[in-house]
């Protein structure tokens, strides 16, 4: 009986450290949350992982927004698709959010994750929008707008 115990012991010791430390773990990109703030990682075609920071600490990104593209076909998006459903959606989200016009700002851009062709084809329509500095350095807080 004191075996179980230790045991549940440690697994709530593991997930209770998962939960607190959570802001500092990679993670799948797909788990990103509205607000989540991680490391960009610029270049890469496919991201599967991100870099999790706490907002008040270095980081590249923040997310802003996360929503579903329509489509049931097989048939995988041109860029000018997903280009205007992220004008139709990300960018009232990301001026929402930020305060900002995305057009003019001098600091801050507009970036989004979108589904790989093999992610569409078996069904992913999730798209990740994000902020980040035009210039890639690192943001030192959130970049949401306080009310």
């Amino acid at each position: 009986m004191m075996g179980w115990i230790v045991r549940i012991a440690i697994v709530g010791v593991i997930a209770g450290g998962a939960l607190i430390f959570r802001d500092r773990l990679s993670g799948n990109a797909g788990e990103l949350k509205a607000g989540d703030c991680f490391d960009d990682p610029a270049g890469v075609a496919v991201v599967d992982d991100v870099q999790h920071h706490p907002c008040n600490e270095a980081h590249t990104a923040e997310v802003v927004y996360l929503g579903k593209m329509v489509g049931t076909d097989d048939a995988y998006p041109s860029d000018q698709v997903v280009e205007a459903w992220v004008t139709a959606y990300c960018v009232p989200a990301w001026t929402g959010y930020t305060g900002k016009n995305v057009d003019t700002d001098p600091i801050l851009t507009l970036g989004w994750y979108q589904p790989s062709n093999e992610g569409w084809g078996n069904g992913d329509r999730e798209v990740i929008c994000y902020a980040g500095r035009i210039d890639g350095t690192a943001l030192m807080n959130t970049v949401r707008v306080t009310p």
